[in-house]
């Protein structure tokens, strides 16, 4: 059957889309669930923050998604341009002469990511579907690197699911032209100036240093730790101190070899990670290479799918029926985003109901950290906030702040200074918080 696709450089419009609601926020912005009206299903909207201008990497985003389509990629639809009407009403936006909004329009993935399934069923997947989504997002990563394209931040929160879990690779902000393939002249500044972007815990060694230029092995290194995920369904690492994991990277440290089970094709899974991780860049395979050790796997697992598939959705529902029924009666649950730059994963937490007097330092702090994107949504007095935190807010952000339109912006801007003041005042920060938002915590 096809599917529905738009005329070159037309986007969709807010007259064609209904029922808009947050899914998720990062950093660029956030991400809509929406109704096509003619189309008859949801689709899934990438925007900038307001008041942001559309930056070159959204529309590199969508041609490395273009060049990149496959069955192993999210799938991009389109453009949009319009009023959203969950930042307010679009008819007095646009008579009050403000921007229209850009982003991506793509396909939406109801099962969520891989992070937000390992979250669910807090266990190791099933073997036949760890053997499947392995070689999935080796041939989504090998036909972008046939394409002369990377990826720049391969983790389980950028392999969307679809609905009987097949993976699909997505959140390309990060994502550019091979450095083989791409002029100086056409670098984005950060890249002349050197590389430290993506997910810390999936960077490979050798983008630690100030003057590295990303290549196709930063990719592999990455699939090799998502490798790791995918068999122990686990995050690597469980020290969230960046400073110790790169330290530890650097000095060849990888996470411990999940505990091997009795199942065709573990050995050659487990040795393929191991290669992929190697802290030489010249000995990681190539993904063409990779795809032959998947697709054997794979291959010798392939008639477990369905009931692997089957099993997976029976503890699917049970882990949201129980959430259902935790949460009934109470206050509505955060939206909780995965922290870490452009990624679009959510799961649904209930807010830590411990009081002030029994937090910790550390728990505040990690407070703080794991319910930004929630607190930026829901905070109000921000001004309140900041006169209570005195001195520890400089007095160029808190003028910045006072100037900001919106608390939403307020808040962008307050995380800011958290995160270069310390845990000291990210403690503070909570603290001031539970006077004067006790609801929030």
């Amino acid at each position: 059957m096809a599917l529905p696709s738009q005329k070159p450089n037309e986007p969709l419009g807010d007259e064609i889309l209904q029922d808009w609601e947050n899914i998720g926020s990062g950093g660029f912005g956030d991400v809509y669930k929406a109704r096509h009206k003619d189309w008859g299903f949801d689709v899934a909207i990438k925007l900038l923050h307001r008041g942001v201008c559309p930056s070159a990497s959204l529309w590199i985003e969508a041609e490395v998604m273009t060049r990149a389509s496959c069955d192993c990629v999210l799938r991009l639809y389109g453009t949009y341009k319009g009023f959203p009407p969950i930042e307010g009403d679009p008819v007095q936006r646009r008579r009050g002469g403000e921007p229209m909004q850009e982003g991506l329009v793509m396909a939406f993935m109801e099962r969520g990511s891989l992070q937000s399934l390992f979250d669910k069923l807090h266990d190791p997947l099933l073997w036949p579907l760890v053997c499947r989504l392995a070689h999935q997002v080796a041939v989504g990563m090998n036909f972008l690197h046939q394409q002369d394209l990377m990826h720049g931040d391969l983790k389980p929160c950028n392999v969307l699911l679809d609905d009987h879990f097949n993976a699909k690779l997505a959140d390309f902000g990060l994502s550019r032209v091979s450095t083989s393939c791409m002029s100086t002249s056409c670098m984005p500044t950060e890249e002349k100036t050197g590389y430290l972007q993506g997910t810390y815990k999936y960077m490979p060694p050798e983008a630690f240093d100030s003057s590295y230029h990303p290549v196709r092995a930063f990719d592999i290194y990455s699939y090799g730790i998502l490798l790791w995920s995918i068999l122990s369904g686990k995050e690597p690492y469980p020290c969230n101190n960046p400073e110790l994991v790169i330290e530890s990277v650097r000095g060849g440290q990888r996470p411990p070899t999940p505990k091997k089970i009795d199942k065709e094709g573990w050995n050659e899974l487990v040795n393929l990670m191991e290669q992929c991780w190697d802290n030489d860049p010249s000995k990681r395979p190539k993904f063409k290479d990779s795809l032959e050790t998947t697709e054997a796997v794979f291959s010798q697992n392939r008639d477990g799918i369905p009931d692997a598939v089957c099993q997976v959705e029976k503890a699917f529902r049970g882990a949201t029926t129980s959430n259902q029924l935790s949460t009934r009666g109470k206050k509505k649950p955060f939206i909780e985003r995965t922290e870490s730059n452009d990624e679009v994963d959510f799961k649904i937490r209930d807010p830590i109901k411990v009081s002030t007097r029994e937090m910790s330092c550390p728990d505040k702090v990690k407070f703080v950290d794991e319910y930004r994107p929630n607190l930026i949504r829901n905070v109000t007095k921000v001004m309140e906030i900041t006169d209570l935190l005195g001195e520890m807010v400089h007095d160029e952000a808190r003028a910045s702040m006072a100037a900001a339109e919106t608390s939403y912006i307020r808040m962008r801007k307050l995380y800011s200074s958290l995160h270069s003041g310390g845990d000291k005042v990210k403690a503070a920060f909570y603290d001031a918080l539970a006077q004067l938002h006790p609801e929030l915590v």
